[in-house]
C-alpha cells in the first residue's frame, strides 16, 4: 500500500500530529464571546479528502457515526462543524489502526489499467 506523503506512521508520535498533517485538526476561530473552531485549510489535501469521504460515508451508513453527528448537532454545532469533529475522530482511529499494523511486509505487483503498481502485502 502506498503511503501518500506521510512518510510512514512512525514519524508521528501522536494522533494530533497526523490530524494536523491531514488538515483536520481544529483551529481556534473565536471572536469576542463566540467560541468556535474551524477546519485547517492547510495540510495534505489527499489525506484530508480520504478522511472526508470516510466521514461522509460513515455519517450516512454507520449508526454510531450518525449518532455522533446528531449528538454534536444537538450541542449546537452546524452540520459542517459536526463533520469536522467526526473527521478528527476518524483521524484518531486511523492513527491507532496504522500503529497496530505490523511494519514488516513484502511487496507484490498488482495489475491496474495504467500499468503495474507496487502494493505492500502483509507478511
Amino acid at each position: 500500500m502506498r503511503r501518500p506523503a506521510t512518510g510512514g506512521i512512525g514519524r508521528f508520535r501522536t494522533d494530533a500530529q497526523l490530524a494536523r498533517l491531514a488538515g483536520v485538526a481544529p483551529l481556534d476561530a473565536s471572536s469576542g464571546q463566540q467560541q468556535r473552531h474551524r477546519l485547517n485549510r492547510h495540510g495534505n489535501r489527499q489525506l484530508n479528502t480520504a478522511l472526508h469521504k470516510l466521514a461522509v460515508v460513515q455519517g450516512r451508513w454507520d449508526p454510531r457515526a450518525r449518532a455522533y453527528l446528531e449528538r454534536r448537532q444537538a450541542e449546537g454545532k452546524t452540520r459542517l462543524e459536526a463533520l469536522r469533529c467526526l473527521k478528527r475522530l476518524l483521524a484518531r482511529v486511523v492513527f491507532r489502526l496504522l500503529r497496530q499494523t505490523p511494519t514488516r511486509h513484502r511487496e507484490r505487483d498488482v495489475k491496474v489499467r495504467s500499468g503495474k503498481v507496487r502494493v505492500a502485502a502483509l507478511a
